[in-house]
């Protein structure tokens, strides 16, 4: 067993949300309402690799949460009949990695890895009255194109009349944020959280949080508003569940003299599908992802076309939120998604 906490570099500023109450979702959302603000649980993740007995090198990835002002990660614990395993930090974006390896054939190739959960609102609903200016050099990565997120063509001439006469950051990634909820949809036949093919995205207008997201990030970068996508994991809102297959995307913007902001756009999608609400009775919810995320998720970082630590044989990940394996230099996920590589989540509150 090993036990490992940490804690990111990643600031966070949070205020008491200001929201009508008009829906139910939203209430359970609100100040007041004690399931709103804190969820503390245990996550398993419970790994049974499919890779051939035969196999002399087997190495595995998997997405590795740390503390921070919205969420304290501690008792983590790693069992298994592997020949090594450690902690990584990825160069680039600072991604934190559980890195697995068997170095020699064998039947079964098994771990099991847990760790407890206190997660929080975060909600920013105060925003400063002048913005400070933005250091372009600074933000540099959050402001570049993705393989899958160009800047230019389309997505800069898209950006330019979203933006149209908008000055600061705030009131450019409001309208970006706008567009995307007012114009684009959940398409529940995606597989996983979507691929984020920005490009294709803008004609079909449907995707999952992934695909969301990867246009928000998008379009915002190309009207100069530094953002990211952020990955993680949703929690169920009962007291036990299982979670394989539950991750879930959200981005966020960076204000100048206030920080990074949160927002959750496909969770706006979701909910005008799954409640048959309209756009207009999805007013709160969408001004509650402005600038708020729910306590129901775990975040395990950032970052697209990632070259892992240590250093996977495979080409650079789309984006590293599900666990990734290899046999012998070869990939075992049949796709980003790794439903075929044997493993399973759970979640149990505490």
């Amino acid at each position: 067993m090993e036990c490992h906490e940490g804690r990111t570099s990643r600031k966070r500023y949070g205020c008491t949300p200001r929201i009508p109450i008009l829906l139910l979702f939203v209430l359970t959302l609100l100040p007041g309402v004690s399931s709103a603000k804190e969820k503390r649980g245990i996550v398993t993740v419970t790994v049974d690799l499919n890779a051939s007995a035969e196999a002399k090198q087997v190495r595995l990835w998997i997405p590795y949460p740390m503390s921070d002002e919205t969420q304290r990660i501690t008792d983590v614990a790693i069992r298994g009949n592997y020949s090594s395993t450690g902690v990584y930090r990825e160069d680039r974006y600072g991604v934190t990695i559980l890195f697995v390896e068997w170095d020699a054939p064998t039947s079964k190739r098994t771990m099991t890895y847990s760790f407890r959960v206190k997660r929080k609102e975060i909600s920013v609903k105060e925003f400063p009255g002048t913005e400070l200016p933005l250091s372009r050099e600074e933000f540099s990565l959050y402001l570049s194109p993705t393989r899958r997120g160009p800047t230019d063509g389309e997505v800069a001439a898209l950006a330019a009349r979203i933006s149209g006469e908008k000055s600061s950051v705030r009131e450019k990634a409001r309208a970006v944020y706008d567009w995307i909820v007012e114009n684009m949809h959940r398409d529940p036949d995606v597989k996983g959280c979507g691929l984020g093919e920005v490009t294709a995205l803008l004609t079909s207008l449907g995707g999952k949080c992934a695909d969301i997201h990867s246009v928000f990030v998008a379009l915002a970068r190309a009207a100069g508003v530094p953002a990211r996508e952020i990955f993680g994991l949703r929690l169920p809102p009962g007291k036990e569940g299982e979670i394989t297959g539950w991750q879930h995307c959200w981005a966020e913007f960076y204000l100048p003299g206030k920080g990074w902001v949160v927002v959750d756009p496909a969770d706006v999608r979701k909910a005008i599908l799954t409640k048959k609400i309209s756009l207009e009775e999805a007013k709160p919810i969408r001004e509650y992802y402005f600038g708020a995320v729910d306590e129901k998720r775990v975040e395990f970082g950032t970052g697209r076309d990632l070259v892992l630590t240590p250093a996977q044989a495979g080409e650079p990940l789309n984006y590293f939120m599900y666990p990734y394996a290899e046999a012998d230099g070869r990939p075992l996920n049949e796709d980003l998604y790794g439903d075929n590589i044997g493993y399973r989540i759970h979640y149990r509150e505490m």
